[in-house]
């Protein structure tokens, strides 16, 4: 997808959440794709202290079928947009876009680390690289940014309930292992939050996190620590 230069580089927090309201409305919350062969995850590693201000991006590409790794993709870069909660993306969506287009195998869905439309502009960093790949993409939080639970949730793994801001469910709260912190779940791009919430479950092993993302946490922490 072609998209103006200021989506990807916003020259101030103004113009960033300007950029965030319009990207907003591209975004698709139905199921645009067909059956899974690849998946992919992404995540980044940095330290705030770093004086040089590095991000350490990760896609690693899973088989859907046996979550076997097919290939890894790291990018280092120094942050061009700074630090600014609720607009994480512009800070590292460049070097995971720089990372994604590396792959020789492009996944056909990506689970992000971090927020989809759980967002208080309703672009979470899995929703504005959703738009910018043209992709469909999941959002996979660790804490909530907007809303309240509907209820409370269940210790038992499996346990969810939605994520509800204005009245709107946003997200799903799901329980992944016993007794854990629950992860938010969230639409990104191109896909219901009942199926994100379905993908998330298949994608399981006997950790917190879904596959792609863990491997892709691991990846990045792997790339920053070959370079420190």
């Amino acid at each position: 997808m072609k998209y103006p230069p200021h989506w990807l580089f916003p020259t101030s927090s103004q113009e960033a959440q300007q950029v965030q309201h319009l990207m907003a409305k591209q975004v698709i919350t139905t199921d645009c794709f067909n059956a899974l062969q690849f998946v992919g995850g992404m995540d980044v590693s940095h330290n705030l202290y770093d004086p040089k201000q590095m991000i350490y991006a990760a896609v690693v590409v899973l088989s859907a079928l046996d979550l076997s790794v097919i290939e890894t993709s790291t990018r280092a870069e120094k942050q061009i947009f700074p630090y600014i909660p609720g607009l994480l993306g512009f800070r590292e969506a460049p070097a995971l876009i720089h990372a994604f287009q590396q792959l020789k195998q492009k996944p056909d869905l990506l689970l992000i680390d971090g927020h989809g439309i759980s967002h208080p502009r309703g672009l979470g960093i899995a929703s504005h690289l959703g738009v910018l790949l043209d992709i469909p993409t999941i959002g996979v939080a660790k804490s909530i940014l907007v809303g309240k639970p509907a209820s409370i949730l269940e210790a038992e793994a499996g346990s969810q309930v939605p994520l509800i801001w204005r009245d709107q469910p946003i997200a799903t709260l799901l329980r992944t292992k016993l007794r854990s912190n629950p992860l938010i779940i969230s639409s990104g791009h191109k896909i219901s939050l009942e199926t994100a919430v379905q993908v998330v479950k298949s994608l399981l092993k006997k950790y917190r996190l879904p596959e792609p993302t863990r491997q892709a946490h691991l990846a990045a922490n792997q790339c920053r620590q070959s370079f420190s």
